[in-house]
């Protein structure tokens, strides 16, 4: 009998930062799941809204268990990544503070898991379904099969696959690829997934909804109205798109352009707020600075856009 390092199958890890509004909602949920060797696990990122006081409180009875760790105030990929290095279950779910799982979501991805050969899953980094809203309607587009076994690069560009999605991934592959911390602002979430693939790391694709997906009015908002406070973290997706993704130009040439595009754009908004370029990130290749040249008048016309938009 093989030993296990890991006390639960899932840690459901939440980072949350004044939500004590709709973290009633996760917890239901968790509740509510058919499934129960996980641990659910709130990173804290700082709240002053009574969060404390409310999870100790469901501390007391609900019938799983259930972590509370607080930090000072820094951002949800800081509260993320605390969270991974605190985590005792083999996978992650991560579960935003204003959302919910299916009922059978927990049991479901344990299902997938499980349905991995032993000897293989050390090649696997996740397990990807679904998101529906409130009234069932799925979110982006389904897969292509019902199970489809590649890396998130493949299923972004080849198959081109857009639209909110959902799942678990293995903590131990989260250890060694954290969110940068020293990027201010928000740093999308696929920077991290595309270096996994990189590194030969496939997902499980499943067309299975693990996810209640619910708009919230204090999300990241559209690119325009957020590209100064957040414009390093875009600008690095921009980077990575036009210099570490070319093989997969063929699939999608209209999303390079566009990340050609949106290079320009943002390093504008970088250079306005007094933000240098990464020194350790150049354009190498002659197609990635062919992208870049052919695009820069797009670029800069966004980036007046945005100008426009803000003074208004």
């Amino acid at each position: 009998m093989s030993f296990s390092p890991w006390r639960h199958l899932f840690t459901v890890l939440t980072p949350t930062y004044n939500r004590a509004n709709t973290l009633a909602r996760v917890y239901a949920s968790l509740r509510e799941q058919s499934f129960q060797d996980f641990e659910w696990l709130v990173v804290d990122d700082g709240s002053t809204d009574g969060t404390r006081e409310l999870v100790q409180g469901w501390q007391q009875e609900a019938s799983f268990p259930i972590r509370y760790v607080w930090q000072a105030n820094q951002h949800k990929k800081s509260a993320f990544n605390h969270g991974v290095r605190q985590a005792n279950g083999e996978l992650i779910v991560a579960l935003d503070s204003d959302d919910s799982l299916d009922i059978n979501a927990l049991d479901t991805m344990a299902g997938v898991w499980s349905g991995i050969p032993s000897e293989d899953r050390s090649r696997f980094v996740a397990i990807t379904g679904l998101c529906a809203r409130p009234d069932g309607r799925i979110v982006g587009d389904m897969f292509p099969d019902d199970v489809v076994d590649t890396t998130t690069l493949d299923m972004t560009f080849k198959y081109r696959v857009k639209g909110e999605k959902f799942g678990c991934m293995r903590t131990e592959v989260l250890r060694q690829f954290p969110f940068p911390e020293d990027i201010p602002g928000f740093v999308p979430e696929s920077l991290v997934w595309r270096a996994m693939a990189r590194a030969g790391y496939v997902t499980r694709f499943v067309n299975q909804v693990f996810r209640v997906y619910y708009d919230s009015a204090d999300s990241l908002s559209a690119e325009g109205r957020s590209s100064q406070q957040h414009a390093q973290g875009l600008w690095l997706l921009a980077y990575d798109t036009v210099e570490k993704c070319l093989p997969w130009f063929r699939y999608q040439p209209q999303m390079f352009f566009s990340a050609g595009a949106r290079y320009t754009r943002f390093a504008m908004h970088m250079r306005r707020a007094g933000q240098a370029l990464p020194a350790d990130r150049p354009l190498t290749g002659l197609g990635s600075r062919l992208l870049v040249v052919a695009m820069w008048p797009v670029g800069v016309l966004l980036y007046g856009r945005d100008r426009f938009r803000g003074r208004s």
